[in-house]
């Protein structure tokens, strides 16, 4: 499956009982956006919310820590279970931006072993732009079943990025 999906594909697969479509909207601070609010008010039917200020380590929400830096493998597992994301979905991550946070949510699946993942070409912004259904509400999925299998291959070291390896 390629690593990144069109809207026609997705609007096509929307009923597929395999398929999980997750909302990674993520605003920068200052912008004065609630990216849970704007969810509630509009979505690709069928998505849910993938938070990354939740689905992030503990440290991260602490004074002076980093923010969004990856979880424990049992924290990530447990938060995407919740979203109904499953070892054998396949799931399509967007954002309201066409792209900035959809590609983290992305590369946290893969990190933890998730390879059943894509990104929706041109986010909500395309998805919008043709015309396709939106819905509003906050759903509250069936929990499923997954094991997170952390590929440390995937990150790199403060040292290691500043060394260029």
């Amino acid at each position: 499956m390629n690593t990144i999906v069109s809207t026609s594909w997705l609007a096509d697969h929307l009923n597929d009982p395999d398929v999980r479509i997750v909302d990674a909207t993520y605003h920068l601070p200052g912008t004065n956006r609630d990216a849970a609010a704007e969810f509630a008010e509009a979505h690709i039917p069928g998505a849910v919310l993938f938070d990354v200020d939740d689905i992030a380590a503990p440290e991260s929400k602490a004074p002076g820590g980093l923010p969004h830096m990856l979880p424990p493998p049992e924290l990530f597992a447990e938060r995407v279970a919740a979203l109904g994301i499953g070892n054998d979905s396949f799931v399509v991550c967007y954002d309201v931006h066409g792209l900035m946070s959809a590609a983290r949510a992305w590369w946290m699946l893969r990190a933890f072993g998730h390879d059943g993942v894509a990104v929706l070409d041109g986010g909500l912004p395309a998805w919008k732009a043709e015309g396709r259904p939106l819905e509003g509400g906050v759903p509250t999925p069936a929990p499923a079943r997954f094991t997170a299998h952390f590929r440390p291959a995937l990150l790199r070291s403060k040292a290691e990025v500043l060394a260029g390896t």
